[in-house]
């Protein structure tokens, strides 16, 4: 079983998933955005025996662990490694549009306590958080190089961090004596910067910092309106798209775009009369998204603030 014995990562709204997105016809391609170890592939290799899968993921190391698991799958699963809004950009022409399109925007575990990266500060790690690490910024280099007050407005806009004002000027503070590089220092400085009612509340005070620099070391948010944009445009009319969010700002650009591409009409509210002539490019599957049942957030905590979207595609928007 070798590196298959590793996986730490449980698919969250997995029988959703497989219900809302179950091949519609023979010989369907399904695109897996999100790779990750895998999970959601193996259920629909295993469930849908002439489903192929296109897997992505733009970390190589964990890719290897889904292509160890998922070996037995043969030819009916390639991988792409990089990023999703890329792959999609660079669509060929000639390949076959896929039926089906999931992206499971969440982190996998295997970042958390496998990667080494500086994900958690449970374990005192260097301050990477990169999930593509053969380029871009590391955490380490934004909490070194951000002037206060973008660090501050960082911890705010992607986290909601309260206190972001305080651990911004604690952070460029301590730098000024010497570097943060790892996760042990970042998470003390952070808890000292913070009141003390704040250390002792439901997570730790620094969670939210941590959050908010993974999103901006990932692009997590800026990279997903050109996946959304990206996926859309390369789906088959009548295939579907499935994104799974896990807190309220990825949820909100994915609700908010499926909304876009479900109205017949896109002309401002105050025009008198509608000149865009536009059609609804999808249909939406799940008005108020999926959530986990009581049942899966007892198994998988981790799954507890997972929402499911998903649309048809009625026609792309050249009108075909």
């Amino acid at each position: 079983m070798g590196k298959v014995m590793e996986i730490v990562h449980t698919p969250v709204l997995l029988e959703e998933t497989l219900q809302y997105l179950a091949p519609r016809g023979r010989d369907e391609l399904m695109v897996d955005a999100t790779m990750g170890e895998g999970g959601h592939s193996a259920a629909f290799l295993s469930r849908f025996p002439d489903l192929k899968v296109i897997g992505i993921d733009a970390d190589s190391a964990i890719q290897a662990i889904a292509k160890e698991r998922l070996r037995e799958f043969g030819d009916r699963l390639h991988f792409y490694t990089g990023w999703s809004q890329a792959f999609f950009a660079e669509y060929p022409a000639e390949l076959k549009r896929p039926d089906t399109i999931l992206a499971d925007l969440g982190v996998s575990l295997f970042h958390y306590e496998k990667s080494g990266r500086g994900f958690s500060f449970r374990s005192d790690e260097q301050l990477d958080m990169r999930l593509d690490v053969s380029g871009g910024t590391s955490a380490a280099e934004l909490v070194a190089r951000l002037p206060e007050k973008e660090l501050a407005d960082l911890l705010y806009n992607n986290a909601g961090e309260r206190y972001s004002r305080r651990i911004a000027r604690a952070i460029t503070g301590e730098r000024q004596q010497g570097t943060i590089t790892t996760t042990a220092a970042l998470a003390q400085l952070v808890e000292q910067a913070v009141p003390a009612s704040y250390r002792h509340g439901p997570i730790h005070p620094a969670t939210r910092t941590f959050q908010a620099l993974r999103i901006a070391v990932n692009g997590e948010l800026s990279r997903l309106p050109d996946l959304l944009e990206g996926a859309l445009r390369v789906l088959e009319p009548g295939g579907r798209l499935g994104i799974i969010s896990f807190h309220s700002l990825e949820d909100r650009i994915v609700k908010n775009f499926f909304r876009t591409k479900n109205k017949d009409c896109t002309c401002p509210p105050e025009a008198p009369i509608c000149r865009c002539e536009g059609r609804r490019s999808v249909n939406i599957l799940t008005r108020k998204g999926v959530a986990p049942t009581d049942e899966e957030i007892e198994r998988n905590s981790p799954s507890r603030s997972a929402r499911l979207r998903v649309v048809e595609k009625v026609l792309d928007e050249d009108g075909q």
